[in-house]
């Protein structure tokens, strides 16, 4: 039913222009808004929930706009040939420049992006190519079974199917295994490396597609304006758009919409206004702009969308009868983990000093220490978030010593985090979802289309478990960052489960539960063992680990202190002065 009234919202948006009804300046207007939108979605996808902030926008835009106007204009072919010409041009470039300025990192990647967009601005100036500063002319107009779409009422369909196709593609390509791996660069990149989603991949993945937008972009801006040459596609102009982007909500699709169109209302509206208000020449808009987004970052810094629409999130449809792959569990006592002289040091500090332990299927190893003892260390280290400066880890007799963290989930060894890892923006189920990312396959092509919606309903179908198995199914839908710390901890148990793990390791996984929540975790556990799986557990709640653990490490300064059995760990005196204080 809502689709329903979208769909015909935008056949009356489209028939207004034709049946001679809106202005024509009100038009150019909107083809102006239209062009500016498939941009900026591409820096939702990119800024707002990537987190990477770029300048280099128009610059992409640009690509696709003189690849159409070349092959037009030299070889003559068609508009509609040269539009996937076009896209892929601005991918190229992307990946090109995206080689070198992904590798930099929050304000120097805004730096090089700044950089190569006023290279590129002065190059397209100064080759014959691109015709100098004065451009391309006679692009020859877009036509549609022998309709000439020229006039701009009639390029105005043109421009604003590109959006909803645009708006469509990206809420499909967010809404997926892919996209949950964007999603998860602000604030959960190393969880979701360590659910086998790399967060390089996904950086790559966000850049391209936002200049893909951008490309296609570039081709409706240059059959809209029948000419090209560089100064649309300035740092000044990526800087707008960027704008645009913060104006209406970095993260939100429906914030690309509204930036854009409010931007390019005011800055209409001011340009026409101000002079009155100001005799002495000059762009005094811009000043007015640097001051209302003054006022925004202060007062809205999410943008304008979600202080205007608070949609509700709606429960999603889970068919529980859907099941993944499992995984092939070894049999108790089979020996999974093993750390040999297993040493890390940061300069003249030793974290971890030769540590040698090993963990079996069916069995839950404690390591336990005084604060700075190493033990979140150990724990980087084994599941590749960090690499040892010497030693070997082996699992299942293979050793993965310097594998990446993506590698190691593969192989079946999932994590928690000392320090929460979620996504607060995601919801619970979505975070959970992201721990099953290496049990399905569908790439970003697939969830353009919307074809992996049989996946998408398995792997939801197996978080779903997962949230009833840890007690959490009545918030799958509530934003994760809304949960309580306790919480929290048990929604990063369930990811973990969800990728189908031979080997857990927790990371004080009771911080922060009350007494009949740990009791809860602790029968969760024991059945997870009894299951097969291995399960290693760092924790610094005594009484917890000491009636759940099988056997106990101490680390104190790095090194192993001793192992065994609870008991005998507990009367050791050399562990009663270390960590215990008091004889058990």
């Amino acid at each position: 039913m809502k689709r329903g009234l979208w769909l015909l919202f935008l056949l009356a948006w489209l028939a207004a222009p034709l049946l001679g009804i809106v202005p024509p300046f009100w038009i150019s207007l909107a083809n102006t808004i239209g062009i500016a939108t498939v941009v900026v979605l591409g820096l939702v996808v990119l800024t707002g929930v990537g987190g990477m902030t770029s300048f280099g926008q128009a610059s992409l835009m640009g690509f696709g706009a003189y690849t159409t106007a070349l092959l037009n204009t030299s070889l003559h072919l068609s508009p509609w040939i040269a539009l996937p010409a076009s896209i892929a041009a601005s991918v190229a470039a992307a990946l090109t420049l995206g080689a070198v300025t992904l590798r930099l990192s929050s304000q120097y990647l805004a730096l090089a992006t700044l950089a190569w967009s006023v290279s590129l601005f002065y190059l397209a100036g100064n080759l014959d190519l691109t015709g100098r500063y004065d451009g391309i002319p006679a692009i020859p107009a877009v036509s549609l079974f022998n309709i000439n779409l020229a006039a701009p009422e009639k390029f105005f369909v043109v421009i604003w199917v590109s959006v909803a196709l645009a708006m469509l593609a990206t809420a499909n390509l967010l809404d997926s295994r892919v996209g949950r791996a964007m999603r998860a660069l602000r604030g959960g990149a190393i969880a979701a490396a360590s659910c086998g989603a790399p967060p390089a991949q996904a950086k790559l993945l966000a850049f391209l597609y936002a200049a893909a937008l951008a490309g296609w972009a570039g081709w409706l801006y240059a059959h809209l304006q029948r000419a090209v040459n560089p100064t649309p596609f300035s740092f000044a102009a990526s800087t707008e758009y960027l704008l645009m982007a913060v104006l209406g909500g970095a993260g939100h699709i429906g914030g690309a919409l509204l930036g854009a169109a409010i931007f390019t209302l005011l800055n209409d509206r001011l340009q026409s206004f101000l002079p009155l208000l100001i005799p002495t020449p000059g762009n005094f808009e811009l000043v007015a702009f640097g001051c209302l987004m003054l006022v925004l970052l202060q007062t809205a810094p999410e943008g304008l969308w979600p202080h205007l629409f608070r949609p509700r999130p709606q429960p999603r449809p889970i068919d529980e009868t859907l099941a993944l792959p499992r995984r092939n569990i070894p049999p108790p006592g089979t020996l999974l983990l093993e750390s040999i002289a297993l040493t890390r040091r940061f300069g003249g500090l030793v974290a971890v000093d030769a540590l040698s332990f090993s963990a079996c299927a069916g069995e839950i190893v404690g390591v336990i220490g005084p604060n700075g003892a190493g033990k979140s260390t150990i724990f980087n280290l084994l599941t590749g978030v960090d690499q040892p400066s010497a030693g070997q880890i082996k699992f299942r007799s293979e050793e993965i010593t310097g594998s990446n963290a993506a590698a190691i989930a593969e192989l079946g060894i999932a994590r928690s985090f000392q320090h929460v890892q979620l996504v607060a923006g995601m919801s619970v189920i979505e975070n959970v979802c992201l721990g099953a990312h290496l049990r399905g396959h569908a790439g970003p092509l697939r969830a353009l289309l919307q074809l992996d919606c049989a996946e998408e309903a398995a792997l939801f179908a197996e978080a779903m478990r997962q949230l009833d198995r840890v007690g959490l199914r009545q918030h799958a839908d509530r934003p994760a960052g809304s949960l309580a710390l306790g919480q929290q901890r048990i929604v990063e148990i369930a990811r973990a489960l969800c990728l189908d793990p031979v080997m857990l390791l927790l990371d004080e996984p009771a911080a922060g539960l009350r007494h009949n929540e740990k009791e809860q975790l602790a029968t969760l556990l024991r059945q997870l063992r009894a299951e097969g799986l291995g399960v290693l557990l760092v924790e610094h709640d005594m009484d917890f680990v000491m009636q759940l653990a099988d056997r106990l490490v101490v680390m104190n300064f790095g090194a192993k202190l001793t192992e065994g059995a609870p008991e005998s760990v507990g009367r050791n005196p050399q562990v009663i002065e270390a960590y215990l204080g008091t004889a058990a």
